[in-house]
């Protein structure tokens, strides 16, 4: 199987050569188009009802779009529902934490589930994140591009929450205000940040599709108009 990512960094989209019998799995609503050879299964997203329920914790559709190439080799095409960049990670039973909506295709071979409650989330100690382990090809978007930064150990790193895409497991980190006083965090425009320390990756997105969407509300019709 081989994998292309194409049109990035805005409009970028996920190019998959399959030959018969390969198998791979994306998530509903990501194909843009397929030969006739490869056929499509939609299944449960994690592994029994608690899997399922997991994965949708994290963010994630509780199903998942299995594509096969039943009658010989063909080419599948995916692209993540907003404009952004694709990135791949090759897993080596590894684990990959990332914000929920950010998975957009991987190997059948991966398990999702989901990590963070609500009451560690209330507590400013936790996220809700798809958890992501195993081993094979695993591909994540984001809104914008997609860069990186890389911790030694012990070393801290702020980064706004709207603007995760995903991490190594292992790191520590927590969640707070971005300035210090609830009228400071408002009047700077900022929510709340996630620190970070490593040793460890992030990969972040150079937008944040909340700001965008409220942006946008100036421009909405509203009743009467």
């Amino acid at each position: 199987m081989n994998f292309t990512i194409e049109n990035g960094p805005v409009y970028a989209s996920l190019r998959v050569d399959m030959q018969q019998g390969e198998r791979f799995r994306a998530e509903p609503g990501a194909m843009l188009s397929m030969t006739p050879t490869i056929e499509l299964e939609t299944k449960s997203a994690g592994k029994g009802l608690l899997g399922t329920l997991k994965a949708a914790v994290g963010g994630e559709s509780i199903f998942a779009s299995m594509y096969t190439a039943v009658h010989g080799p063909g080419e599948l095409y995916l692209a993540p529902s907003a404009p952004g960049d694709i990135m791949q990670l090759d897993l080596n039973n590894e684990t990959i934490l990332a914000y929920g909506g950010a998975y957009l295709a991987g190997s059948p071979d991966l398990t999702i589930s989901a990590r963070g409650s609500i009451k560690s989330l209330v507590a400013g100690t936790d996220l809700f994140l798809s958890v992501l382990s195993g081993t094979g090809p695993l591909f994540l978007n984001g809104f914008g591009a997609i860069y990186k930064k890389t911790l030694g150990p012990g070393e801290p790193y702020v980064v706004d929450t709207g603007h995760i895409v995903a991490f190594t497991d292992g790191m520590q980190y927590s969640i707070k205000t971005a300035a210090k006083g609830l009228f400071s965090s408002f009047a700077s425009g900022e929510g709340l940040v996630c620190m970070f320390s490593g040793p460890g990756t992030i990969w972040m997105q150079t937008r944040n599709i909340r700001h965008f969407a409220q942006s946008l509300i100036p421009f909405m019709p509203t009743s009467g108009s």
